[in-house]
């Protein structure tokens, strides 16, 4: 065997193993980015749950307070709006609807708060157990999202597949969190 036969062979074993790394990161970014796509999806998923219950509540608390109205047309504006933001799939749409909604849910609890009645109703208190769950469903599919952008976001810009994220487009995905400042204070409690 000649030198110029082992040295091509060397560089032919050295380009499939070259290759095979290249298709791996590649591979890998769109598992990834994927990954952070299906999140999404599930954080869609449990906003319209949520949207498919603030009709009912919408309805009981309308029946102990018809006079109310506002209140209400805020909660079903702001339901329209969530589910416009997330049908556009742009993440800061989807940040500006949430704060809109939980805006409006906390006027529902004051709502409910003024007629003992609601409070006590049966049908309010299963709705608003629902809602608790949607909400805590709600909050880890977007711990979800924020892990798989954030294991995405990291593998695009770490060496060597950063050249391959630059190569195929690979775009950084937007984290979802919360821009409202006095969201991100503990309530005050009193007893």
């Amino acid at each position: 065997m000649g030198t110029g036969l082992v040295i091509l062979i060397v560089v032919i074993i050295l380009l499939v193993v070259l290759v095979a790394v290249a298709i791996g990161m590649y591979n890998g970014l769109v598992r990834m980015r994927n990954n952070a796509r299906e999140a999404w999806a599930q954080i869609d998923t449990q906003l319209q749950r949520r949207a498919d219950l603030i009709p009912n509540l919408v309805e009981t608390v309308k029946g102990y307070a018809k006079h109310e109205s506002e209140t209400l047309q805020r909660v079903t504006d702001a339901r329209v709006a969530a589910q416009r933001a997330h049908e556009t799939g742009e993440v800061r749409d989807a940040k500006a609807a949430e704060t809109a909604y939980k805006d409006a849910m906390v006027r529902v609890n004051a709502v409910a708060e003024q007629y003992p009645d609601l409070k006590a109703s049966q049908n309010f208190l299963s709705l608003q157990e629902e809602l608790a769950t949607t909400e805590n469903k709600v909050s880890f599919a977007r711990q979800h999202y924020n892990e798989a952008v954030n294991s995405y976001n990291t593998k695009r810009e770490v060496f060597p597949s950063n050249i391959f994220a630059g190569m195929f487009n690979f775009k950084a995905a937007e984290l979802f969190e919360v821009e409202d400042e006095a969201a991100r204070r503990a309530p005050g409690v009193q007893f």
